[in-house]
């Protein structure tokens, strides 16, 4: 599975290119097809950015909301 850095997910942020992704867990998810993400952000969550911290501390979705996105990669730790 190819890898990314973070300064490579950040520019996927729904503003600088069309691709709009997201990593969770070091995954990175394609999340450019979902209604609610068609601006970059979701609620106060934006797109081209690890969410994990702010996803497992006070989201309301579970893991399980990314199965329904394609992956992309892995994020480079």
């Amino acid at each position: 599975m190819k890898t990314y850095t973070r300064s490579q997910l950040a520019l996927r942020n729904g503003q600088d290119r069309d691709e709009i992704w997201v990593a969770y867990q070091g995954v990175i998810y394609d999340v450019t097809r979902s209604r609610l993400w068609q601006r970059g952000n979701h609620y106060e969550h934006w797109a081209g950015q690890d969410l994990t911290r702010e996803l497992d501390e006070d989201a309301p979705h579970i893991a399980t909301v990314f199965d329904k996105f394609p992956v992309i990669g892995r994020l480079k730790t």
